[in-house]
């Protein structure tokens, strides 16, 4: 319970009350934030390596189809 209080401080974790049941609910807005600040500069190489390998395996493809035909 006190992860919980720590994550709804940082308006991370939304709580609403349903009857006697406390719900948890995940905001997405903060979970934005820090991933563009923190995560985004490291994800943004990864995702072009991994854009130019597919395009380099479907140019292969191609390329081999080609020959059979």
């Amino acid at each position: 319970m006190k992860h919980l209080r720590v994550l709804e401080a940082a308006g991370i974790v939304v709580t609403r009350w349903s009857g006697r049941e406390k719900l948890h609910f995940l905001n997405p807005v903060p979970i934005r934030l820090i991933h563009n600040r923190w995560i985004h500069k490291y994800a943004e190489h990864q995702v072009s390596a991994l854009a130019d390998l597919k395009a380099e395996l479907e140019a292969k493809t191609c390329r081999q189809t080609r020959k059979r035909a």
